[in-house]
């Protein structure tokens, strides 16, 4: 009875989306339903385009490295970073860092993260993610730093904040 009752209220944390502030997961598209290999759907053509294809903007890039990273297909996601214009943003830094992690490239994922703290110290997903890098480095007390970060600057019960917790409380980064 205990274990339901601890399921029950993680339960809705189990929904929240991979590099999102929302609680709602990506809706599956034709990116990845049919493209492989890094592709994106594109709505026009009705195909699988290269992430670089114009038809694509830097917004259609990220909702498919969303929906990629989200489908567990990182190095796709990779891909269509490469692809976005703005490389300097925080959400592609982040979004770096977090392919890297889960890749397994740790120096590489922690870099990401702070370049992308750098770019915009405000970057509640970023804080987390370089929590969740920090819990599975063994380094709780900087995770708890990064928590406490969160916090006060406005994250609390947000998908950030949740999913740094939950990462500590189980002492393994989320998984989606």
């Amino acid at each position: 009875m205990r274990k339901l009752m601890i399921a029950a209220a993680f339960a809705p944390t189990l929904a929240f989306a991979v590099g999102t502030e929302s609680d709602t997961p990506p809706t599956p598209t034709e990116t990845t339903a049919t493209c492989t290999n890094g592709m994106v759907w594109d709505t026009e053509s009705k195909s699988c385009v290269e992430p670089t294809d114009s038809s694509l903007n830097d917004t259609d890039r990220m909702n498919a490295v969303r929906e990629l990273a989200y489908a567990g297909r990182i190095l796709d996601a990779e891909r269509v970073l490469d692809a976005v214009q703005d490389q300097t943003s925080d959400a592609v830094m982040t979004y770096r860092g977090f392919t890297a992690r889960k890749a397994g490239r740790m120096d590489d994922a922690l870099g990401w993260y702070e370049r992308a703290l750098a770019a915009n110290p405000n970057n509640l997903l970023a804080r987390s993610y370089m929590g969740q890098w920090h819990v599975e480095s063994g380094n709780i007390e900087l995770a708890r730093a990064e928590l406490r970060e969160i916090r006060q600057r406005g994250g609390r019960s947000t998908w950030p904040e949740i999913s740094l917790r939950l990462a500590i409380q189980s002492g393994s980064g989320y998984s989606y």
